[in-house]
């Protein structure tokens, strides 16, 4: 699984190779993660900065009332934005926290005022700009118990 979310185009023949299985078996195990739901599928990661969106935010969002009839029409309307990139529902004193990407500051200002303050729903949205931004390891089962993790050992 490492190696495939590190480069999901690695042919099952380089895969097999590297983790020391016949190419058959390789196939095999990465059918049954995608049958049992464990690999979702492969993603398409593009630069937004040359896509002229140089802009990065994350908006924290209060909605009012907090109601399941207002939810699910405003998470389908933000899923929509084209400046969208990722929205988390979450717990504590912001409701969603979403993922911008923009062309410039103005644009930024646009998308917060006609886009969000503008939505009877939207109580608050406080604007927090991304300078810089890492990819993590990737994801990977739970250690056993009573084994360290790779993180936590050496």
């Amino acid at each position: 699984m490492r190696l495939l979310q590190n480069d999901a185009r690695t042919t099952y023949r380089d895969l097999a190779a590297q983790v020391g299985v016949a190419p058959s078996t390789c196939l095999d195990r990465v059918t049954r993660l995608r049958r049992a739901g464990v690999i979702l599928g492969h993603q398409l990661r593009l630069d937004p900065a040359k896509l002229g969106r140089g802009l990065e935010a994350l908006l924290s969002v209060q909605v009012r009332p907090h109601r399941r009839e207002l939810v699910g029409p405003f998470v389908d309307r933000i899923k929509l934005l084209p400046e969208s990139r990722t929205v988390f529902h979450l717990t504590g004193p912001d409701d969603y926290l979403v993922h911008v990407a923009v062309a410039d500051m103005s644009d930024l200002q646009r998308l917060v005022l006609d886009e969000f303050t503008s939505q009877r729903e939207v109580a608050r949205v406080e604007t927090r700009l991304i300078f810089q931004q890492w990819d993590c390891g990737p994801l990977l089962p739970p250690a056993a118990p009573g084994t360290s993790s790779p993180a936590k050992s050496g």
